[in-house]
C-alpha cells in the first residue's frame, strides 16, 4: 500500500512538472546578433591653435639661432625675466629631407621654483616649423635645448599686444 502511494505522489509530481512546462525540451536560444567591430583608430596628433603674439624687449635672441647635428648636442641658455607677460618663439628649420631624423626638444625651467615644462619638434611634438609658446611667470629663467638635424632661432621676450 505504501508503495502504491509512492508511485500516485511520484506521477502527482511527474505530471505537474509537465504542467508546469519545467520539462519541456529546451529552445535555442535566438543567434546572438553580431556586434559591428570597429578598427581601432590610428593615433592622431592634434594641436592647439597656436597663439599670435609679437615680441617687445627680449631676453634672448640670438640671430643666427642654434644648430643641433648630432643627438648628443645639447645648448644650456640662462636669463632673468622681468615681466609675467612673456613668451618664446621657435622658427625650427629640419636640417635632413627624412623628417623622421629631425627633431628639437626644449625644457624650460624656472629656477626660483624648479618648475619644468617641455616644448619641442618631432618625435611626441608637434610638427608646426613655427611656434608662440605664451609664459606667464617672471623671474630667473634656464632653458636646455637638445635636438638632431635642425636649427632653431629661438627668441624670448615681453608679449606685445
Amino acid at each position: 500500500m505504501i508503495k502504491h502511494r509512492v508511485l500516485v505522489i511520484f506521477a502527482i509530481l511527474i505530471a505537474g512538472v509537465m504542467v508546469a512546462g519545467c520539462a519541456q525540451t529546451p529552445v535555442a536560444a535566438p543567434a546572438a546578433t553580431p556586434v559591428p567591430t570597429v578598427a581601432a583608430a590610428s593615433a592622431v596628433i592634434t594641436t592647439a591653435p597656436q597663439s599670435t603674439f609679437t615680441l617687445g624687449r627680449t631676453y634672448l635672441n640670438d640671430p643666427y639661432g642654434y644648430s643641433f647635428q648630432s643627438e648628443n648636442d645639447v645648448i644650456v641658455k640662462e636669463f632673468r625675466v622681468d615681466n609675467p607677460a612673456w613668451g618664446l618663439d621657435l622658427k625650427i628649420t629640419p636640417l635632413n629631407d627624412d623628417l623622421q631624423y629631425c627633431w628639437f626638444t626644449m625644457d624650460v625651467t624656472n629656477v626660483d621654483s624648479g618648475h619644468t615644462d617641455s616644448y619641442g619638434y618631432g618625435r611626441q611634438y608637434s610638427l608646426d616649423l613655427d611656434q608662440q609658446i605664451p609664459m606667464y611667470k617672471q623671474g630667473p629663467y634656464k632653458i636646455t635645448m637638445k635636438g638632431n638635424r635642425v636649427k632653431v632661432l629661438l627668441k624670448a621676450g615681453v608679449r606685445e599686444p
